[in-house]
């Protein structure tokens, strides 16, 4: 059978169930093989849309989104999705055709070093250079790209390759990855420092997400009783209508849970990254204690020295300090809580026009279900906050914000 044969044979071995890209020269015999194969292939209008496809497939299954271009323009084409999907820990496995190897060491048209361009922006980066290879470098790629941290990987699959006969060879078996039972010692620095903590807080990060850990980070929140802010990808891990939840922290805004950091002297982080929120914008005077619960070792940040980091399974790391720790009978953050949906209902009633935009959010939130997915575009809408939108809107004298006794 052609190497093309194999590979799509691999892709079916990964539970690959959708391929989202734009058919070409150099891939045809991709698309030549997954005729015969149950995998159903999305045809595009532009290979970032493939990307963005694959990533958030990603993002919302655990499982790689597969995404498939053919060389030079279309390959780059996938740049800004694929990158993406890597700095959003989204597992993403791209895949482009390639000129034949005989044209790769000189100007040829089309030709680009793509496993070069990619390399920065993937976590594995690959060119399948002789086709009985073909089945290592897909279950690798395929590994890689959902192995903790997850993120996106790339396949150069060059027309000659793709063609040509291989033999006795099949897809490589799936293995799961392990998560290891957290550090007994670890886990004792972190009951220490909650059990001590005068005004705890924790910050929930996507890999609360990312694990299926959000019901362990609720019970783990009622246990100890400390509050709850999640950075933007973790939004919902914790139920806003969850009496422990201050919402959701933006970017650079200072929003009124920016409080709850500025009061707390200890922050438990939860499968947290600082790409999502920095860590600069809560610990701005490096005075807090961070106790860093994830799968892998902190990143290195000025602003971001832990006290302690608990690494391994997250649900089985947090009700494991919640059996042991010391809980509390009443949080210190109570009334930023109020003052939180105080704020949230402000403009419940408002019937002003143009129409302000808390009032959309409000009625947003009433007509979503809580399991309901809403997108939105990037920008400014992360970075903002109800406070900041509001200083250009008159408030109604009738309705002031009511802030924390620290504020």
């Amino acid at each position: 059978m052609k190497a093309a044969e194999l590979f799509v044979k691999c892709l079916e071995s990964e539970g690959v169930e959708y391929i989202f890209g734009v058919p070409g020269e150099e891939n045809i015999d991709i698309m030549d093989a997954l005729l015969e194969s149950p995998i159903r292939f999305i045809t595009t209008r532009h290979e970032q849309g493939a990307a963005f496809m694959a990533d958030v497939y990603g993002r919302l299954t655990g499982r790689a989104g597969v995404c498939l271009a053919t060389l030079g323009p279309g390959a780059t084409n996938l740049i800004t999705g694929v990158a993406d999907a890597n700095m959003d820990r989204a597992p993403l496995v791209a895949i482009a055709g390639q000129g034949a190897t005989t044209r790769l060491h000189k100007e040829s048209h089309q030709i680009l070093d793509l496993v070069n361009l990619f390399q920065p922006i993937t976590k594995y980066a690959a060119q399948i250079a002789e086709p009985e290879f073909s089945h290592e470098i897909v279950r690798k790629a395929f590994k890689v790209a959902q192995t903790e941290k997850p993120g996106a990987c790339f396949i150069d699959f060059p027309e000659n390759v793709a063609e040509a006969q291989v033999a006795d060879k099949r897809p490589l078996r799936r293995q799961r990855p392990f998560s290891p039972t957290p550090s007994e010692l670890k886990l004792a620095e972190a009951v220490a420092l909650v059990s001590g903590a005068e005004c705890p807080i924790i910050l929930a990060g996507n890999g609360v997400i990312r694990a299926g850990a959000a019901q362990s980070l609720v019970s783990f929140a009622e246990v100890l009783g400390i509050p709850v802010a999640t950075t933007f990808m973790a939004r919902g891990g914790m139920p806003f209508s969850h009496e422990l939840s201050l919402g959701t922290v933006g970017l650079k805004a200072k929003d009124l849970v920016g409080f709850g950091f500025e009061r707390a002297d200890v922050v438990i982080c939860v499968g947290y990254d600082i790409v999502e929120y920095h860590s600069e914008q809560w610990n701005p005077n490096c005075d807090k204690q961070i106790i860093h619960i994830d799968a892998l070792p902190a990143e290195v940040d000025e602003y971001y020295t832990v006290a302690t980091g608990v690494l391994g399974n997250i649900s089985e790391a947090m009700q494991s300090i919640a059996w042991r720790a010391k809980p509390r009978e009443r949080s210190c953050l109570v009334p930023l809580r109020k003052a939180i949906v105080a704020e949230m209902q402000e403009f419940a009633e408002d019937e002003g026009f143009p129409v302000k935009p808390q009032k959309i959010v409000w009625d947003l939130r009433q007509a979503l279900a809580a399991d309901d997915i809403a997108i939105s575009d990037v920008g400014a809408t992360k970075c903002g906050c109800p406070a900041c939108i509001r200083r250009s809107v008159p408030t109604p004298a009738s309705s002031p914000t009511v802030l924390p006794p620290w504020a």
